[in-house]
Order: structure tokens, then sequence, then C-alpha cells
């Protein structure tokens, strides 16, 4: 079976193959990557083959004689595992498969159990309940409510819960989604539904038909009211036909004011499961656990010193151990604590959450008021737009280092009208508490990380 190690959020082919020209593009220079590499495509990965498609023959064979090697070596080094390459012709149809396919038909999801997560003092509750969640054939725990920083193991263990019970009882119908996306497919189902295409019955009839509904990031629809509207009649159909419904948050409901009272007040009937950091211990359970599928030893006392210096985020301690494992592998000799402390640094660094973008701040914004981007970019002007917008260019001055005239030319506004929006939000929100939750609500889901470990 294939093994795959996670070190980053990865979520599909497409995320692996990023990564592994941002490793490609280490060795070799930016001409011959573009010259040689930018224009393949990722096709598939299934029973240990990466296949990857170019649309030119010549181009096709220049590749495979000098850079296959190259692809290989970057891409055990996102994977943690040995992965032959092939590169075939955009347009030999019989070659191309299926995308995000694995060996015996696998997943990155499928790989998420509850024998690979690591259980300490901080996350043994949580997973007590996952795992009684998974194995019951009767609804006990409903709805189980999972909360904790980022980077602590939540999606880990809803993802566990998801493959236990496709183990277990494989006819029940499951359906595993983030805030996020649902929040995204209703809005599309509302406005294809406006046209006639009846997909808001879709929409409906995927999430209330299921017998176990597992939602990722159930935070990010606070203050969006149509979708919390939804989610509410999800929930209230799903619970009274007595089906499973579990939830992760990045924090306690009572503090995100944002969360329509009655949904709070389901969540709170539930069982509660918080995950706060990991402690040593675990850290240290951790690290081992990910250098054993490596196949790699790592002393005992650099063991302890990555889990001293790197207490915020599980995915940094994948990460050095990944380090350590190529350092192994290409150097052939055990790394020493200034190499592993190099790594440390290296991987705090890489790990730094992206600045926020203007776009998707606007984007959040324009789903949390009910309007369109491009109607928050424009120049019309009624109530709800200008609050809208106003609000945007407020957060994108509260998250972003960006000037004043920098936020303006993204809105096609001057330097004076974005002060004078950021000064008229702020004394708006001294004496609009809901408003103010809401937009502290916003600027949250934007500096989370959306991925978990």
């Amino acid at each position: 079976m294939l093994r795959v190690v996670y070190i980053m959020p990865i979520n599909s082919i497409d995320d692996i193959w990023s990564a592994v020209c941002e490793e490609c593009k280490k060795t070799i220079s930016e001409v011959a990557f573009d010259c040689f590499l930018k224009n393949l495509k990722p096709v598939s990965l299934d029973a240990g083959v990466f296949i990857l498609s170019i649309n030119n023959e010549y181009m096709r064979g220049v590749v495979e004689q000098n850079y296959t090697e190259l692809l290989k070596s970057a891409i055990k080094k996102v994977m943690g595992i040995e992965i032959d390459v092939k590169i075939i012709f955009e347009d030999d149809e019989e070659k191309i498969i299926k995308a995000e396919q694995f060996s015996d038909g696998l997943t990155f999801e499928d790989f998420f159990t509850f024998s690979n997560f690591v259980v300490g003092a901080t996350n043994r509750f949580a997973h007590a309940a996952s795992l009684a969640v998974a194995n019951n054939s009767n609804i006990t725990y409903n709805p189980l409510v999972i909360y904790g920083p980022s980077g602590v193991g939540k999606t880990h263990l809803m993802l566990a819960i998801k493959n236990q019970i496709k183990k277990n009882f494989p006819f029940k119908k499951i359906e595993y989604t983030r805030g996020e996306d649902f929040t995204n497919q209703l809005i599309k189902a509302l406005q294809d539904g406006k046209l006639g295409l009846g997909t808001i019955d879709d929409f409906r009839n995927k999430y209330r038909s299921v017998d176990v509904l597992l939602i990722d990031d159930i935070h990010f629809i606070a203050g969006k009211e149509q979708t919390q509207e939804e989610f509410f009649n999800t929930f209230n159909t799903l619970y009274q036909n007595n089906k499973q419904i579990v939830v992760t948050l990045d924090r306690p409901p009572r503090e995100i004011k944002t969360l329509d009272d009655r949904i709070r007040s389901r969540f709170e009937s539930g069982l509660f499961a918080d995950i706060s950091l990991p402690d040593f211990e675990t850290r240290v359970g951790i690290i081992q656990k990910k250098a054993e599928k490596l196949h790699l030893y790592i002393d005992e006392n650099l063991v302890f010193y990555i889990a001293e210096h790197i207490k915020s985020n599980t995915r940094q301690l994948e990460g050095v151990v990944k380090k350590i494992e190529a350092y192994v592998s290409i150097q052939n000799k055990i790394p020493t604590l200034a190499v592993v402390q190099g790594f440390i640094r290296d991987i705090i660094n890489d790990t730094r959450p992206e600045p926020i973008k203007i776009e998707k701040i606007i984007a959040e914004v324009a789903k949390t008021y009910n309007v369109s981007e491009s109607d928050i970019l424009s120049n019309r002007r009624t109530s709800a737009l200008a609050l809208a917008r106003q609000v945007a260019m407020y957060i994108a001055r509260e998250t972003t280092n960006l000037s004043y005239k920098a936020i303006g030319e993204s809105f096609g506004k001057d330097h004076t009208t974005v002060l004078y929006n950021v000064n008229r939000i702020e004394n708006f929100l001294k004496d609009k508490p809901y408003e103010k939750e809401l937009v502290d609500d916003i600027i949250k889901n934007l500096t989370s990380d959306v991925y978990e470990y």
C-alpha cells in the first residue's frame, strides 16, 4: 500500500505538483525550469507512478532524458517515499487516467487514521470521543464538537472518523466538507437556482440525506446569515432523523459572537472535546512516529531538542523530520545539532503564514455581507455596498502592512478615501457591538490556518 508522509497542507495532486516545482527550482536555474518543466501538467498518481503530461513531443523526450531523476528526487522530498515518474504526450488520451487517485483507489484523506494519530494528554479525550463516534452504530454523542487552535489534529480526527465509519459501516452515507466549501457551494446553488436549474434542492439533498455529516472549520459560517440558516435547517433535519453530526471550530462556540444563537445552542447540547497545543511528550511521540514511517533513526537527544524548540505547530515537527530524512539520504551521514538547528530555523520561516491578500479580504467580506466582489470594487453607492466596501478597506488596513495608497489602488480609490473610510468604520464599530463582533470574526477567519494536521 502506498504510504504518504504529510509535511504540508496537501489536498490534491495539484498541491503535490506545486510543491515538487518549488523543490525543482532550488536545484535548477529559473531559465531551465521555465524552458523544460513549467509546461508539465500533473495527470495522476497511481500504483506508485506519478504521470505528467506535456503538449510537445520533442520536449517530452528532453524532460524524460534529462529531468526524470530530478523530478523523482523532488517528489521524494515532498512525499517522503520513492515514486516513479512517467512523462506522456498530452494528446495521448489512452494513457491519461483519472487524477487524484492512488494505489488501491486510495486518496489523501484515506491516510488519516486513528492508528497514526499520536495521542497525548492534550488530545486524549477528543481522540476517545472521536473513536467512540466512529465505532458505535448507536448515536450517543450528537453533535460531537471538537475545537482547538490550528495545527493540533482536528482535521486528522475528522478524517479518521470518516475512514473508520467507512470501514465499520460501509452502507452508511458520509459527507465531509469544510465550512468555507459549504458556504461556496450554497452561494453557487442559490445563483444557479435563480436560473431555474433547481440546484438548491440538489444542495439540500446532498447534505440532508446523509447518515454522517462532518464539517471542518464550521466557524467560517459565522456572520453569514443565509449560510447559517441553511446549516441550521440541515442540522435539524439530520438530528431529528438520528443522524451523526461532527464539527470542528478554532475556538469554543461561546467565543464566536456572530454565530447564530440557535446554532450555538445546538452545539452546546452535544459533546464538547477540546484539543490544545501538544505537550512535550506528545511532540516527542509525533517526531518518533514520523521518523518511524520514514525508516529513519534520530538520536534521542535530537528528538528532545526538536520537541523543546518547536511547540506551536505539529506540521513544523513533521517538516524538521523530513529535512533530516533528506539530509541523511543525500549526505549519507548523521546530522549534527548545528544542522538540526538550521532545519528548525528554516521550517519556522517556511511555515509562517503568507501575507493576507486584498482579494481574499474582499472575497470574505462579500460572502459575509451577501454582496458580490465586483460590487465592492464598483462605484455603486447603496448603503449595503458602501458598508461592505468600507469594512473591506478597514480590514485591509488592520491585517496587512499596505499603505493607504496601496489599499486605495486595489479598490480604485485614492488614499484620502481609504483614510476617511477606515476612520469612519473605527468610529462606527465603537457604537455597534454586533458589527464589531462580525468584523472581528472576519479577521479571525482570514488570519487562521484553514488546513489542519
